[in-house]
């Protein structure tokens, strides 16, 4: 009687999130800052409440920037504006908060109006920003590297030229509030959740990721590929807008220097957190993580009394470091992804 030999079941593959490694990297960076400033300081870092609660707030308003940017560079394109719109933003938002102890240096009489008004204001500003980036991009073919930096450099010469390069102080206490306490961290989570939930379980997200991996593919199943990259880029310009209004609103003034090279650590936190630059690649949960990492890397320095420019040179390393990696990842998803 011949018998039947049956082999083991097979073991469904065990796979980790893709966040998982960047958790770790996370990790790993606070407990060798710990580490050192033990070694060299006697001093914790991450014992020390106080320090990381400045640093969750410093990297609150990357991290609304950066929740729009990963959208962006999913669709396979990328935004240079974020800083310049912050600064535009700052600037608007601020000049239509003033109290009534502040002379308003363009609208004398818009003074001592509604904490919405400021705010739609600002989110409005953004939002046009975006719709041009989006604009250029979507209905005359311009690279997204060339159509938003020509507007990075627009907001921020528009941003100098509204009050004549002048600050704008003396905020009413509804509108600095936004900027108070845990408030920029609360929006920053919620923002994190809202478009973590749009990218995973929307048809929004869907036609993001659509978009990125191939557009002419989605552009024969269906998809109005420039409508939604008109709405990708105006959702990221009202993200920044409204990191614009945060900023002013933690600093109670409004100033044409602010948002500086943010729009760098934005895309920065996106790649570290496993965004693609090819595109249909990103996360949510990833940038909030990769978000962090700067946050650890610029308040670990800082605790060892690190020179600022030794922190950009290693930040400028990390970018090309998880650049690098998503070369790797690419290839080893595909061998021919990667010439």
């Amino acid at each position: 009687m011949q018998q039947t030999v049956t082999s083991p079941p097979v073991r469904p593959e065990r796979r980790w999130p893709p966040e998982a490694s960047i958790l770790l990297v996370l990790l790993g960076l606070a407990l060798l800052f710990e580490l050192l400033g033990w070694m060299f300081l006697r001093q914790s870092f991450l014992l020390n409440e106080q320090r990381l609660v400045i640093m969750i707030l410093q990297v609150s308003v990357i991290g609304i920037i950066a929740i729009g940017v990963t959208q962006v560079i999913i669709t396979g394109g990328i935004d240079l504006s974020s800083g310049s719109v912050v600064a535009l933003t700052a600037m608007v938002a601020a000049s239509l908060a003033q109290s009534t102890d502040a002379v308003h240096p363009v609208y004398p009489s818009l003074i001592d109006l509604p904490v919405v008004v400021p705010v739609a204001a600002g989110l409005a500003v953004g939002a046009a920003a975006g719709l041009l980036n989006g604009s250029l991009i979507a209905r005359t073919s311009i690279p997204p590297f060339i159509a938003t930096l020509g507007v990075m450099v627009s907001a921020r010469g528009l941003a100098k030229w509204y009050t004549r390069g002048q600050p704008v102080s003396l905020l009413t206490d509804a509108y600095a509030n936004i900027g108070s306490g845990a408030v920029p961290v609360v929006i920053f989570l919620a923002t994190a959740l809202i478009f973590h939930i749009a990218l995973r379980y929307t048809r929004y997200g869907k036609f993001t990721y659509a978009i990125g991996s191939n557009p002419h593919a989605a552009r024969v199943s269906g998809i109005n590929v420039p409508r939604h990259l008109l709405a990708v880029y105006t959702i990221a310009g009202v993200l920044s807008g409204l990191a614009g209004i945060v900023t002013s609103a933690r600093a109670e003034s409004g100033q044409a220097g602010m948002g500086m090279m943010y729009e760098l650590d934005a895309i920065a936190a996106a790649v570290i957190g496993g965004a693609s630059l090819a595109g249909g690649v990103g996360r949510i949960t990833g940038t909030v993580i990769g978000t962090l990492i700067l946050g650890v890397v610029t308040s670990g320095f800082t605790f060892l009394r690190v020179d600022a420019y030794y922190q950009e040179i290693v930040k400028g390393g990390i970018i090309v470091a998880a650049v690098i990696a998503d070369q790797y990842r690419r290839r080893a998803r595909d061998p021919r992804a990667v010439s």
